[in-house]
């Protein structure tokens, strides 16, 4: 499972803490040095570090974080640049219509801010029923699993149990619409117990080589 960006610095601090010291930090010390808001921001965190297997604990004293071989091995893996990159350079913005001044930053765009999630799964688009939205046949879309969704969003819906859509949701008072992006295709107007949401869209990516 990737890092979050906020774990990967966690997981950085704890280990260059261990290295200066010779213990790991308290909570307090990673709550200050990270600025976080909360000694439960820094209990969530080092949960999931150890969910991922980059963290042991022991129980039962206090300072007892271990960074795990699993980091290191990373670590060594990115300095050799042999790992694919999660991040690229994110170079400002262009405009697609009148043109602006192009500024290079130092920012960077994470794709583990999308993929690092456990509820985060991709699907492929097949057909042209959301092209008005700009989602295009071939298109990969990032879909945030969850079982509701607010009207006008766009979702993956299973419908009669047997059939998956891609579709902008709406609540009717009687039925479920599911409505394409597409002036040319009538929307799907089915029973709301026929419809089972199943995530929300919250990326599309594509790629042209």
């Amino acid at each position: 499972m990737a890092l979050t960006k906020r774990q990967k610095q966690v997981l950085d601090f704890i280990s260059m803490f261990i290295e200066r010291n010779g213990y790991s930090p308290s909570y307090e010390e990673l709550a200050t040095g990270l600025g976080l808001a909360s000694l439960a921001t820094v209990h969530k965190h080092i949960q999931a570090l150890e969910t991922k297997q980059y963290l042991n604990r022991s129980f039962n004293h206090s300072r007892s974080l271990e960074v795990t071989r699993k980091y290191f091995d990373e670590q060594r893996l990115y300095r050799s640049g042999s790992e694919p990159r999660s991040e690229v350079p994110l170079l400002g913005r262009i405009a697609a219509g009148a043109p602006v001044e192009a500024i290079a930053g130092q920012d960077t765009l994470a794709f583990a801010d999308f993929a690092g999630d456990p509820n985060t799964f991709a699907l492929q688009v097949r057909g042209d029923s959301m092209i008005e939205d700009h989602i295009c046949d071939g298109d990969y879309v990032l879909i945030e699993k969850t079982a509701h969704a607010q009207n006008g969003e766009v979702v993956v819906a299973l419908v009669d149990g047997t059939e998956t859509t891609l579709k902008r949701f709406y609540e009717e008072p009687e039925f479920v619409r599911l409505q394409p992006a597409n002036s040319a295709m009538e929307p799907i107007r089915v029973p709301k117990a026929a419809v089972q949401i199943q995530g929300r869209l919250i990326a599309v990516l594509r790629k042209y080589k």
